[in-house]
C-alpha cells in the first residue's frame, strides 16, 4: 500500500480483517498527535481515525524505542500521486484546490494551525465529480482554543502554497505532470479561493432595517457551502441606517444534504454524493406518483427508492468489481453515464440497462480504490516512498 514520502518510518498491517498504519514517533510527538487527531475528529473536520498509541517500547536488550501512532485505513482514500498519475492535472485542477481550501478553512475555524499543510499529508476521496480532503498529519500543529490570528492563517496559508508547489514541481521533474502546469498560478488561486470563502463564511454584514430576507440569503449561501451558524447576533446600535450582523461559523460534519440522505435512507455518504442521491431520489419520487397515481410520503419514497433504484443499480455491479468505487460513488457515476447516453439520443433510456453497460464497459476497467496500491511499474516508481527502511520494530 503506497504510504507517501514521511519524516518517519511508516508501515501498512492488516489485523483482525481491517488495514492500519503505524507510524513511529518520538513519545511527545505521538502523544500530541494522538490528542489533536481526536479533537478535530470530535469538531467535525474530516481527518483519519486514530485508534491508539503504543508508549514504553523496548528492544530484548533493553534499548528504548520509539512510541507507535496507529490509525485506521480510510477506505477509498488516495494519495495525490495516484490521483495525478490516474486522472492528470487537467481534471485535477478544480476539485483538488477546492478539497484543499475547504480543509484549511475548516481547521482553521476550530483554532488549529496545521503548519504543514501539504499534498502527503492528505488523503482524497471521489465526491460525485469533485474531492473530499482528510487531513492526515497533525504533528507540527498547534491548538488555539480562543481563535487564530490573520498572520497565524497568512503563515498557514503560505506554508501550504509554498509545500503545495514543490510537490507539484517534483511531479513534474518525474514526467507525471507536464511542464506547462503553472504551480504559481496555482498557489495565487489557493490563497484566492481561501480568503473568499474565509470572508464569506466570518465577515460581518450591514444591512437596512426593511432588509432582514439578507440573513436568511447569507445563512442559505453558509449552509450551501457546507456550513452552519452556530451563533447569530445582530446589533441595532449601529451607526447609520442599518444593522450589524454578526456571525459565529461552525464546522459541520456531515453536511446537511448528508444528514437529510441519512436521515430519509441511512446511508452515510459524502456530502456531494448525497446531493447527487437526492436528487435522483426526488425525480424517482415524481415518476412514483406519475406511475401509480398517489402522492406517498417522503420517508415511502426514499425506502422504495433506495430498494428499487439504489440497490437495483448496486446489484448489477458483480463482487470482484464492488472495490473499484463507494458504493455511493458507484451509483452517481452510473448515474452520469445514463444521463449523457440519454442526452446523446434525446429520449429516456431504461436505467437499469445503461448502467449494466456503465459496469463493464467503465467500471470493470477502473483500478480498485478501497485499499490502493499501483497496478503498474509507472505507479509503483512515483509512488515509492521514503527511501529509508530502516525496520519499525
Amino acid at each position: 500500500m503506497p504510504t507517501g514520502i514521511h519524516r518517519h518510518v511508516v508501515r501498512a498491517v492488516e489485523y483482525d480483517g481491517r488495514r492500519y498504519f503505524l507510524k513511529a514517533l518520538p513519545p511527545r510527538l505521538a502523544d500530541r498527535e494522538w490528542v489533536f487527531l481526536r479533537h478535530l475528529a470530535a469538531e467535525g473536520v474530516p481527518v483519519v481515525d486514530v485508534v491508539g498509541v503504543v508508549r514504553d517500547r523496548s528492544r530484548a536488550d533493553g534499548e528504548a524505542l520509539q512510541s507507535v501512532l496507529i490509525t485506521a485505513h480510510l477506505e477509498y482514500a488516495l494519495p495525490y500521486r495516484l490521483l495525478f498519475l490516474r486522472q492528470g492535472a487537467g481534471r485535477l485542477r478544480e476539485p483538488m484546490l477546492d478539497a484543499l481550501v475547504d480543509l484549511l478553512v475548516r481547521i482553521h475555524l476550530v483554532g488549529f494551525l496545521w503548519g504543514d499543510c501539504s499534498l502527503s499529508n492528505t488523503l482524497f476521496r471521489r465526491d460525485a465529480g469533485r474531492l473530499a480532503a482528510y487531513l492526515v498529519d497533525t504533528e507540527t500543529g498547534e491548538l488555539h482554543t480562543q481563535g487564530l490570528t490573520d498572520g497565524q492563517r497568512d503563515y498557514d496559508i503560505e506554508l501550504a502554497v509554498e509545500r503545495c508547489a514543490g510537490e507539484l514541481l517534483d511531479l513534474i521533474a518525474s514526467g507525471v505532470l507536464s511542464p506547462d502546469v503553472d504551480v504559481v498560478e496555482l498557489g495565487d488561486e489557493l490563497r484566492r479561493r481561501y480568503h473568499a470563502l474565509w470572508i464569506e463564511l466570518t465577515s460581518e454584514e450591514v444591512f437596512p432595517d426593511d432588509e432582514r430576507y439578507r440573513i436568511h440569503d447569507r445563512l442559505r449561501r453558509i449552509n450551501e457551502l457546507g456550513f452552519d451558524v452556530e451563533e447569530l447576533e445582530i446589533d441595532g446600535a449601529h451607526e447609520g441606517d442599518g444593522n450589524r450582523l454578526r456571525l459565529r461559523t461552525k464546522v459541520v460534519e456531515p453536511g446537511r444534504h448528508r444528514r437529510q440522505l441519512r436521515a430519509l435512507t441511512g446511508l452515510d455518504v459524502q456530502e456531494h454524493q448525497a446531493r447527487s442521491l437526492l436528487r435522483d431520489l426526488h425525480s424517482f419520487g415524481l415518476w412514483l406518483k406519475d406511475a401509480e397515481g398517489v402522492p406517498y410520503s417522503e420517508e415511502y419514497v426514499a425506502h422504495r427508492w433506495v430498494q428499487q433504484s439504489f440497490k437495483g443499480v448496486l446489484d448489477l455491479v458483480p463482487d470482484d468489481l464492488r472495490g473499484r468505487r463507494e458504493p455511493a460513488q458507484i451509483f452517481h457515476e452510473a448515474l452520469e453515464y445514463w444521463w449523457r447516453r440519454c442526452d446523446e439520443v434525446g429520449e429516456d433510456l431504461d436505467l437499469f440497462e445503461v448502467s449494466r453497460d456503465f459496469v463493464t464497459q467503465v467500471l470493470a476497467q477502473e483500478p480498485d480504490e478501497r485499499t490502493p496500491v499501483p497496478v503498474s511499474e509507472e505507479e509503483a516508481r512515483v509512488l515509492a516512498a521514503d527511501p529509508d527502511e530502516s525496520p519499525l520494530w
